[in-house]
């Protein structure tokens, strides 16, 4: 029995997201171009289980490149509305279409000529009637054998939030290295398929010095930059060396008067280095075997390009070389 009903209900929702799928048409392609077109951000509202239903819609589209936040109706209406500007588009979720505080906000949003996208079941609805544009959300029956609690409903607007989410990705030729910069807290695994130009440090974030310059030069571009090593490069910028704080601790334990010696008592000659098309896996498999936790990037002609550290792999406290 309880099986049964289990089917019964799930039945029901798939129902409910054959009906919003049928029923799908011109509006979908004008929600997507009013994204697409607005230079701001998505703005997703409502309240209840709808809140709930937009605050994993907004989440979805985060990490899918479409850059959304949660408005909660009445916290706006108490100062949130500030996050708000004219050029954001709103998406307004209501089954009803009829709730009191979602409707309260909407008029306050027309006056700052934000969009809307309306997400409703109900297309006759005071939602539906400020909107710019109508996702109808409109299911045969809710699961609940009450006809109460939302269910298919809500399953169905969270399924075409979804599918809004991945037309946007679409649409912006949103990739899977774009993802994982996105997800940098995930899997370890995941984070090493991308390669290493996605991950170095570049321009101004470079320590670096030409093979001319002072010891204390040197030191000063390795204090100022933070990353444990400065690398050393000639006039064409072409890689030289390398010097480590662990060089310098190794001088200081040698000579006593060494500020004003030259960069050859201390560096490290042809390092080891990386091009930037590198997978960060094999970044990480060389630092491993060399037992080192900076590289040096290079191009093609041994120009610099960037630096990588472990930390830019692992992320900072994640892993340690015993050296």
């Amino acid at each position: 029995m309880t099986i049964e009903l289990a089917r019964d209900v799930l039945s029901t929702e798939i129902d409910g997201i054959q009906a919003v799928r049928d029923r799908l048409g011109d509006e979908f392609e004008q929600a997507v171009s009013l994204i697409m077109e607005s230079p701001g951000r998505l703005v997703i509202t409502g309240i209840g289980k709808s809140g709930i239903i937009g605050q994993k819609i907004s989440a979805t589209l985060n990490s899918t490149g479409t850059p959304s936040f949660f408005l909660h109706p009445v916290e706006a209406m108490h100062g949130d509305l500030g996050m708000v500007a004219s050029s954001d588009v709103i998406l307004a979720i209501s089954y009803s279409g009829e709730t009191t505080e979602l409707n309260a906000l909407l008029a306050s949003l027309r006056s700052r000529a934000a969009r809307v996208i309306a997400m409703t079941g109900n297309t006759q609805s005071s939602l539906a009637v400020c909107a710019d544009v109508i996702l109808n959300t409109a299911v045969p029956k809710e699961a609940c054998p009450l006809g109460l609690a939302p269910t298919s409903s809500t399953t169905a607007t969270l399924a075409l939030g979804d599918a809004l989410a991945i037309a946007l990705l679409n649409r912006k030729q949103f990739r899977a290295e774009d993802f994982r910069r996105n997800h940098p807290g995930g899997s370890l695994g995941e984070r090493l398929k991308i390669a290493v130009r996605e991950v170095m440090l570049v321009g101004e974030k470079i320590p670096w010095v030409t093979e001319n310059s002072s010891l204390t030069e040197a030191v000063a571009e390795l204090n100022s930059k933070g990353v444990g090593a400065v690398v050393v490069i000639s006039e064409e910028r072409k890689l030289v060396g390398i010097i480590t704080d662990g060089d310098l601790r190794r001088l200081v334990l040698r000579e006593q008067a060494i500020a004003d010696q030259g960069l050859d008592r201390v560096v490290t000659a042809d390092p080891v280095s990386i091009t930037p098309d590198l997978l960060a896996a094999d970044a990480l498999s060389i630092m491993q075997r060399h037992e080192i936790t900076v590289l040096p990037v290079v191009d093609e002609s041994d120009r610099l390009e960037g630096i990588l550290h472990l930390h830019d792999l692992l992320g900072k406290g994640e892993f340690r070389f015993l050296i």
